[in-house]
C-alpha cells in the first residue's frame, strides 16, 4: 500500500483490462508501471502487459540521428584515414545509423573495409546482428552486455599504445574511457546520435504528475539520460522535490543496471536494479518487487490484496473505482478497527461535507468486491473491514 495518498485510476490496455486474473499467472494484475523508454519501449510495454500490469507510457526523451553531423562526419574520416586498432560497437541502432551516415557521403565502402581490419567488439546481441548485417564479423561479445565486461576484455589484453575508437551512444560511460586513457590507450568517441527532449512533452508530464498522486506503484528506467530528462522536467515545473519524495518512499524506482541508475542514486534515490542488465529480468524484477510491497489481510475468510487500481480477493482481481479504492485504503490502514464516517468522508476525492457520499461509495465498493461481507457496517459509528479472529492479535482490534 502507498499511505494515504489518492490515486487516479488509469486507464487500463491489452491484456490488464481482464476483470479477473489468477494472480499466480500475473503478478502484476492491479499494478501500475510508468516506462520512459524511447528505444525498446513497445517490447517492454508488451512485456509488463503480459504480466498483468496497466502501463503508462512517458517517453522522456528522443534520439536524434546525425546523418549530416560535422563531428561524426569528422570522426568518420579520421578513423578512415587513420585507422584504429579496436572498434567497440555499443548499440544496433547507432551502429546502424553510422554506417548510414557514411554512405550518405559516399564513405560507407571505406568505413567497412577499414573495420575489416580491426578488432571488431560487439556490446550484446542487437548489435551483434547489426554488424553482421552489414557484412562484418565481431571478434568478441559479452554475454552480460556489460560495458564493464568489454572495458575489463580491453584491459587484460593491454591497451597501451592502441588506439580505440568506440561508438557513443548517449549514455555516460563513467570511467570507460577514463580507464583505457590510464591505461596509455589513444580513444576516439564516435557520436552517432544524441538524446533529445521528447517533441510533445505532455506524456511527461502526466507521468510526473501520476507519480507525485502515487498513482503508479513503480516507474521502470532502461537508460540514465531518460532518468535525468525526468528529473529536470521536474525541476522546471517546480516539483522535483515531491518527485524525490515520492521515488524515495512510494513509488518503486526499476533501473535496468547501475549506469541507468546513476542520475536517480545522485539524489539519494535507492533503485532496485535486476543482476542482468536486460528488459527481461526488469520485469521479473517488478513481478517480485511489486507483490513483495503488499500486505495480504485474511478478511471474512478471504485473502485480500489492494493494489494500485485493483483488489485481489482469493487471487482473483477485482476492479474497483477511484472512489471505492479511497475508503478502502482507509480502511486497510487500521484493518479490524471502525473508521467513523467523517474520516472515510475525508479520503474520498472532491466528496465535499455530505456523509451521504461514504454511503454511496461504500455500496459501489461491496458490489466490486463481490464480497459485501469484508466490510461491515458499525451503526452510528462507521465501517472496518471484517478482519478474522485469527489475526485480531497481529493487527489489533477495537471490537
Amino acid at each position: 500500500m502507498h499511505g494515504e495518498q489518492k490515486r487516479a485510476r488509469p486507464v487500463l490496455t491489452g491484456e490488464a483490462a481482464e476483470p479477473k486474473t489468477a494472480a499466480a499467472q500475473q503478478p502484476l494484475a492491479g499494478f501500475t508501471v510508468g516506462v520512459t523508454a524511447a528505444r525498446r519501449a513497445d517490447e517492454l510495454r508488451a512485456l509488463l502487459q503480459r504480466r498483468g500490469a496497466a502501463v503508462l507510457h512517458a517517453p522522456a526523451l528522443r534520439i536524434v540521428p546525425l546523418p549530416d553531423d560535422a563531428e561524426l562526419l569528422s570522426a568518420t574520416k579520421q578513423l578512415i584515414g587513420n585507422p584504429p586498432d579496436v572498434v567497440v560497437a555499443t548499440t544496433a541502432i547507432g551502429f546502424r545509423g553510422w554506417v548510414e551516415a557514411a554512405d550518405g557521403w559516399g564513405l560507407g565502402e571505406a568505413l567497412l573495409e577499414r573495420m575489416r581490419g580491426v578488432e571488431l567488439l560487439a556490446r550484446g546481441p542487437k548489435v551483434r546482428g547489426a554488424i553482421r548485417a552489414a557484412g562484418l564479423t565481431e571478434a568478441w561479445s559479452p554475454a552480460s552486455e556489460s560495458m564493464a565486461e568489454v572495458l575489463d576484455r580491453l584491459l587484460e589484453e593491454g591497451v597501451s599504445g592502441r588506439r580505440i575508437a568506440i561508438q557513443l551512444h548517449g549514455e555516460p560511460l563513467p570511467g570507460f574511457v577514463e580507464a583505457l586513457r590510464a591505461g596509455g590507450a589513444e580513444v576516439v568517441g564516435v557520436p552517432v546520435y544524441r538524446w533529445m527532449p521528447p517533441e510533445d512533452i505532455g506524456p511527461v508530464d502526466r507521468l510526473l504528475d501520476a507519480t507525485v498522486a502515487r498513482s503508479l506503484d513503480a516507474v521502470a528506467f532502461t537508460s540514465a539520460p531518460a532518468a535525468a530528462s525526468l528529473l529536470e522536467r521536474a525541476r522546471e515545473r517546480g516539483m522535483l522535490d515531491e518527485l524525490l519524495d515520492a521515488l524515495r518512499h512510494d513509488v518503486l524506482p526499476a533501473c535496468v543496471g547501475p549506469v541507468t541508475a546513476l542520475p536517480l542514486e545522485a539524489h539519494d534515490i535507492a533503485t532496485a536494479q535486476p543482476e542482468r542488465y536486460r528488459l527481461g529480468p526488469l520485469v521479473q524484477l517488478l513481478c517480485v518487487e511489486l507483490p513483495g510491497r503488499v500486505r495480504p489481510l485474511p478478511v471474512a475468510g478471504r485473502k485480500l490484496e489492494i493494489r494500485g487500481h485493483a483488489v485481489l480477493v482469493d487471487g482473483e482481481m477485482r476492479a474497483v473505482p477511484p472512489a471505492g479504492m479511497a475508503l478502502l485504503r482507509a480502511l486497510a490502514r487500521r484493518p479490524g478497527w471502525v473508521v467513523p464516517r467523517a474520516e472515510l468522508l475525508r479520503a474520498l476525492p472532491g466528496a465535499g461535507r455530505d456523509e451521504h457520499a461514504v454511503e454511496t461509495a461504500m455500496a459501489r465498493l461491496r458490489a466490486a468486491l463481490g464480497a459485501p461481507k469484508l466490510i461491515q457496517t458499525v451503526v452510528k459509528r462507521g465501517y472496518r473491514l471484517a478482519l478474522d479472529a485469527s489475526a485480531t492479535t497481529k493487527y489489533g482490534t477495537d471490537a
